[in-house]
């Protein structure tokens, strides 16, 4: 079977819309979290989100086709034009029927659908966009990476709520090690910090309401953790066969090695309070990559910063890797970046593969009082240095999903 490496990446996220901008944000723990401008919060629970403040859609893609686009399609044009330039592809010295794009997320365009609404009960049916449906639909980040890029490879937008970014990933790798691609654009984009998702999210008491410090709000595995942020952005990685790559003399920045996914089969919202699905996500994604526990160097939790979802985590993490689970070094970025829901499982995966190349693991801010029950190492407050050659990168979702990727070093 091929091997399968990364040759590209993309990031927009609250931490910065380039990928070394991104990455010292995050080795210097930095938050992206702030006050929400963009609509009147006051009466929300939750008046704070990761939001992404330095992109101009207009600018990058003009204006007539930006407004054709939802935020979260623009979100993802904008990485993935970020990892095809990064892995240096030419369109005309590749083959476009091997090349395919797997590309999700979880809302879609939920801010269209929200402005078009409006139109239909303000100024009528007559006056509701033609391109509403093509706009909102999940689908079309993928298609519009296809269309840009004149890919004629499998398109797929797998739809597993938080998990999408490593489900996207995983079955990528799965494609191009069968041998059916050559290259897959892979990874999620969200754009849903509106009114009805804040609100939803907010009465369901699974947002932070620490409104008056949003640096502080999002902090896994703490005590004092009250919630998730919610968050937006893209991250796209480009996949490429090992013999691919080679034959034009690509730079790689990691390996793929394995990939596990599972159901929690529990609830519709909740994580399984001892963290079964997690649990076997992980140990099927170890299986595959053919590494034991004690060869793992570090472990990028999904860690959101609710109350179950990080305990559950915990003890999922326990039972995969036993005895040595507390000398394994836990990163949550979530606690910089807030949840950036489907676009969660790209951008950490390229924070894990800026780790593995640097040799050093971003921090979880914001651990002031440690949970007592969530006792393993998540590099509280500092990045540090290490010798790493093999991570893990967690993701999960509402509904039981869950996603395992593991990453190794290149050489």
């Amino acid at each position: 079977m091929e091997r399968v490496v990364v040759t590209g990446m993309g990031i927009i996220s609250p931490l910065g819309s380039d990928i070394d901008t991104y990455w010292q944000a995050l080795v210097q723990g930095q938050s992206g979290i702030r006050p929400i401008d963009r609509f009147d919060v006051t009466r929300h629970k939750a008046q704070i989100a990761g939001t992404v403040v330095d992109f101009d859609a207009e600018e990058l893609f003009g204006r007539k086709e930006a407004r054709r686009m939802d935020r979260f399609c623009q979100f993802a044009l904008a990485a993935a034009d970020q990892a095809w330039a990064d892995a240096g592809l030419l369109r005309e010295e590749v083959d476009a029927e091997r090349i395919g794009v797997y590309v999700g997320s979880g809302i879609g365009g939920i801010e269209t659908l929200l402005q078009q609404d409006a139109v239909l009960h303000e100024r009528g049916p007559e006056r509701v966009s033609p391109t509403l449906v093509p706009m909102m639909i999940s689908n079309m980040a993928a298609a519009m990476i296809s269309i840009r890029y004149g890919t004629h490879g499998p398109t797929l937008s797998p739809v597993t709520a938080c998990s999408i970014g490593n489900t996207a990933i995983g079955e990528a790798f799965r494609l191009i090690r069968s041998g059916a691609a050559d290259i897959v654009i892979a990874g999620g984009a969200e754009a849903a910090i509106t009114e009805i998702s804040l609100a939803s999210f907010g009465n369901a008491t699974s947002l932070s309401t620490r409104n008056d410090e949003p640096h502080k709000a999002s902090r896994p595995f703490d005590q004092g953790r009250d919630g998730f942020v919610m968050a937006e952005g893209a991250g796209i990685v480009i996949l490429e066969s090992e013999s691919h790559a080679k034959r034009r003399n690509a730079r790689i920045h990691a390996e793929i090695i394995g990939y596990g996914a599972s159901s929690d089969a529990y609830h519709m919202v909740a994580t399984h309070p001892e963290g079964y699905g997690p649990y076997l996500a992980m140990k099927a994604a170890l299986r595959e990559a053919a590494v034991e526990p004690d060869q793992v160097d570090v472990i990028f939790a999904h860690a959101t910063s609710t109350h179950i979802g990080d305990l559950s985590e915990t003890i999922a993490i326990k039972r995969v890797f036993g005895k040595i689970a507390n000398q394994i070094p836990v990163s949550a970025i979530k606690s910089m970046t807030g949840h950036m829901l489907g676009a969660a499982g790209g951008a950490q995966a390229i924070a894990l593969m800026k780790s593995l190349q640097e040799g050093i693991i971003p921090p979880t801010i914001n651990q002031e009082n440690p949970d007592p029950e969530c006792d393993l190492d998540y590099v509280p407050n500092r990045a540090r240095q290490a010798d790493l050659q093999i991570g893990v990168s967690n993701s999960f979702g509402f509904g039981g999903h869950n996603a395992v990727v593991v990453f190794k070093s290149y050489s």
